[in-house]
């Protein structure tokens, strides 16, 4: 009989990347989706039946937040993230094998700006304002269940890099096109994980039994937006980027429905309870990460 993975809100970048890794791993896959092929989440006996048995539930589920903060985006941003959890752990008291481990989608964003230092799990400050109160909720939603027969692991995960997709495409495009010079200061740091290492992450955390809890999913090594625009222009053979100050990005951003924050926030997190317990990154650098994705 075939291991069972479930994963919630596995249509997008990330999800189709760990179905296609999983199927070589020999598991059957499930998806839970808004998409008519897949379990509905308007259909509760389907997701439970989805759930009975399974090895792994992996929730990834959430509305993207590439998009202005108007009230109607931003009540869609937090409702598609604690309803999809809560119906998840309302299914999984359900079930009469429940799954064995629940790993529920956070963000790296639920810490504070930070230029000075960088942020782990035991040391690093919870920041404030929209995006946080959305990290912060997600996580209290989901660490609300008590689920005796399920180790529950929350991932912090920074900004997911890989090939055909995610964030790539647009950081592609402004090089492309003469523009990967530093945006606002260019001082803000970048974490950064390769979907390969975040896919290892997940499978590492699998065989963990003793481990619950928040993990940062972010390279050992961030890097300086100066830095990232550099080596993005260099791996692409661009030999100039045309910076972009706050001001020009303020209205930019107006025009292509996004926020700023998604590229002057500071983002200085590293992954030390992964390290400390033995995880091995194959992509640790930028450097690495690029030259995968763009040259391979």
């Amino acid at each position: 009989m075939k291991k069972k993975v479930v994963l919630a809100g596995g249509t997008g970048f990330i999800g189709q990347y760990f179905a296609k890794e999983f199927e070589k791993e020999g598991y059957e896959i499930h998806i839970i989706s808004r998409q008519s092929k897949h379990s509905s989440w308007n259909d509760q006996t389907a997701i439970v039946r989805a759930l009975d048995g399974a090895e792994l539930l992996i929730n990834l589920a959430g509305k993207s937040v590439n998009c202005r903060y108007n009230e109607a985006n931003k009540k869609a941003i937090m409702d598609s993230r604690t309803e999809t959890t809560t119906i998840l752990g309302k299914a999984i008291l359900a079930c009469e094998t429940p799954p064995k481990v629940w790993m529920n989608s956070s963000t790296a964003t639920i810490y504070r700006h930070a230029e000075d230092r960088p942020m782990t799990e035991d040391g690093g400050e919870i920041g404030s304002g929209f995006s946080v109160d959305v990290a912060t909720t997600w996580e209290e939603t989901f660490f609300s269940f008590d689920l005796p027969s399920t180790r529950q692991v929350a991932l912090r995960i920074a900004i997911v890099l890989g090939k055909d997709g995610g964030v790539m495409t647009p950081y592609l495009n402004l090089v492309k096109f003469g523009l990967g010079g530093i945006q606002g200061s260019g001082r803000q740091m970048f974490s950064w994980i390769h979907v390969e290492d975040l896919f290892q992450i997940v499978l590492f955390l699998r065989g963990r039994e003793d481990l619950t809890g928040v993990f940062n999913c972010a390279a050992p090594e961030p890097v300086s937006n100066r830095e990232l625009m550099s080596q993005l222009r260099a791996t692409m053979n661009a030999r100039f980027g045309l910076p972009a100050q706050k001001w020009m990005l303020e209205i930019g951003s107006v025009f292509l429905r996004t926020e700023t924050e998604l590229v002057l926030k500071s983002r200085w997190v590293i992954p030390e309870r992964l390290e400390r317990e033995g995880f091995t990154f194959t992509y640790p650098t930028l450097r690495e990460t690029l030259e995968n994705i763009i040259k391979e």
